[in-house]
């Protein structure tokens, strides 16, 4: 069974740790700086807790459940959805694609994304993160019966994305890691090998300004959660509290372009070409753009395993 978690603070006082049941908060006893610290010394009590619910969700400021000190670990291109939207062939699915997205981009639910000056082309892809609760440091094969051995809990996240630095730039972490593009949250929702064997039921949606944009079941991803950790843990450590968003599906507003397009651009200086992607990209309203609302959200269609919402206006940053 899941327990919600959030991390917290109040006017005047230190980020603290509660579990939530029927929008209010039972605090948890402990101090915990990091994620990390929490799965260690705090996960085993938040889920043998009684609720009392002595505060309101709404009466206290919701921080990101992911920590800064964590790492920040992306799939790519991992929805059939967003492959065909992409020009890619899901029946061809090749490598995993795996990048990094800076820590210190990881933000509240509730943040305002902030664009750059220099930003056109910003885009939205609603996540299923992993939250790491076991430390990996060697090869393990990780089968998806032992999955909960290696993942302590499931969060929110909205990976925001530079289009325009992204690809003309072919840099994936530049584009998708300035401050804010990382919104994670409301929820740390700690969960067993019974609440993952559910994993493909999770809905994931997204909307701006109330329209849907993306409406997808996790069934729809093609590297799954086991092979993607066994995968990763061949080649580099991993620590409780660690993040790994896990692609998105269809209805980013990026979409590929026609194959005659396509093919006529093969033939184009490089600086032409992505000059020309840019002046065609500008004029798609579905880009984000400061004042817009973003809405996401992920959870079966059961409601039983709910990682909550969030909300965010995209703003102006300054030069």
């Amino acid at each position: 069974m899941p327990t919600t978690v959030i991390r917290y603070q109040r006017r005047d006082a230190a980020p603290a740790w509660g579990v939530v049941h029927d929008g209010r908060i039972t605090p948890l006893a402990g101090e915990f700086a990091t994620t990390g610290d929490f799965l260690r010394g705090g996960a085993a009590a938040a889920r043998a807790l009684t609720p009392t619910g002595d505060l309101a969700v709404a009466d206290v400021e919701v921080l990101c459940p992911i920590t800064r000190n964590q790492q920040f670990i992306c799939q790519g291109i991992n929805y059939r959805s967003h492959m065909r939207e992409s020009g890619l062939d899901p029946d061809a699915p090749g490598f995993n694609m795996i990048f990094r997205k800076a820590s210190s981009c990881l933000a509240p639910p509730d943040t305002d994304i902030v664009r750059p000056p220099h930003v056109r082309l910003l885009d939205y892809e609603v996540e299923i993160g992993l939250v790491v609760g076991a430390e990996v440091r060697a090869p393990r094969h990780v089968t998806p019966d032992a999955l909960h051995q290696v993942v302590a809990a499931l969060v929110l996240v909205n990976d925001v994305s530079a289009r325009d630095v992204q690809l003309p730039q072919m840099q994936f972490y530049k584009g998708k890691s300035y401050r804010t593009f990382g919104p994670v949250g409301p929820y740390l929702t700690l969960v067993d090998a019974a609440d993952l064997a559910r994993f493909a039921a999770l809905r994931l949606r997204l909307w701006v300004n109330d329209q849907p944009r993306q409406d997808s079941l996790a069934s729809d991803m093609v590297h799954l959660p086991a092979p993607t950790l066994s995968e990763l843990s061949g080649l580099q450590d991993l620590f409780p509290g660690d993040l790994i968003a896990t692609g998105t599906p269809g209805g980013c507003a990026l979409q590929a372009p026609g194959r005659a397009v396509q093919f006529l651009a093969g033939f184009l200086p490089e600086h032409v070409k992505w000059g020309n992607f840019i002046k065609m990209n500008a004029t798609n309203p579905r880009f984000l753009t400061p004042g817009d609302r973003v809405r996401a959200a992920i959870a079966t269609d059961d409601g039983a395993l709910d990682l909550g919402e969030q909300h965010n206006v995209v703003v102006a940053g300054s030069h």
